[in-house]
C-alpha cells in the first residue's frame, strides 16, 4: 500500500478535489446546514456558516498527511461549487482497510452522483493506493445509502446491532465491503 493523499479525480460528470476554505458558503448552503442530509450522519447540521468555516480550517491542513483522503464532490455542469463530500473516515486493521463515508446535498439525490463518486474513489483506492479491501456501512433506516454501495459492487456482509451512533441515536449498522479482486 502506498499512501498518496487526496488527489484530483475526474469522472464523466464529476470532479473530486481537495476542499478549500473558500468552499465554506457552498458547503453550508448545499448540504451542511440541512438536517435531512445529516439525519443519518454523526455530526449535526451546521447552524451557521462559521461552523463550516471551522471544519474546513481543520480539514485543509490535513491534506499534508498522505493518509488523509477527503474530496469535495463538484458537478462539472455547476462550476466549482461542491455539492457533497466523500472521504476515508477512518482506517481499520492497523491502517490497511479504509472505511469510506459520504454525503450529498438533497437537491442532487437520486441522480447517480454518489454512485459515480464512490465508484471513482473505490477505483482510486485500489489502483493508486493499492489497498486490498474497502469497507463502508450505513444505518439500515437509510436504505438508499446501501443501494449506492451495491451499485458500486460492494457486498453486504452483516448487520451489527446497536453498533453505531448517528443523529438518530444508537443504531444498527449494515456493513458492506469490496475486495480488489472483486472488480
Amino acid at each position: 500500500m502506498t499512501q498518496i493523499g487526496t488527489r484530483y479525480i475526474e469522472t464523466d460528470r464529476l470532479v473530486l478535489r481537495r476542499f478549500e476554505r473558500s468552499d465554506a458558503p457552498a458547503m453550508f448552503a448545499n448540504w451542511a446546514n440541512d438536517g435531512e442530509v445529516t439525519r443519518f450522519l454523526t455530526w449535526p447540521a451546521h447552524t451557521d456558516v462559521s461552523v463550516t468555516e471551522g471544519i474546513l480550517s481543520e480539514w485543509v491542513p490535513q491534506y499534508e498527511d498522505p493518509a488523509f483522503y477527503n474530496w469535495a464532490i463538484v458537478l462539472k455542469e455547476n462550476g466549482p461549487q461542491p455539492v457533497g463530500n466523500i472521504s476515508v473516515v477512518r482506517w481499520e486493521q492497523e491502517g490497511q482497510v479504509p472505511i469510506v463515508g459520504y454525503c450529498l446535498g438533497r437537491r442532487w439525490w437520486h441522480q447517480g452522483i454518489m454512485t459515480e463518486a464512490l465508484g471513482a474513489v473505490i477505483s482510486f483506492l485500489f489502483e493508486q493506493v493499492d489497498v486490498g479491501r474497502i469497507e463502508t456501512y450505513h444505518d439500515p433506516n437509510n436504505p438508499h445509502s446501501g443501494g449506492v454501495m451495491r451499485k458500486c459492487g460492494m457486498t453486504f456482509q452483516e448487520i451489527r446491532e446497536k453498533s453505531d451512533r448517528n443523529n438518530q441515536g444508537v443504531c444498527d449498522a449494515a456493513h458492506y465491503s469490496i475486495e480488489c479482486g472483486d472488480r
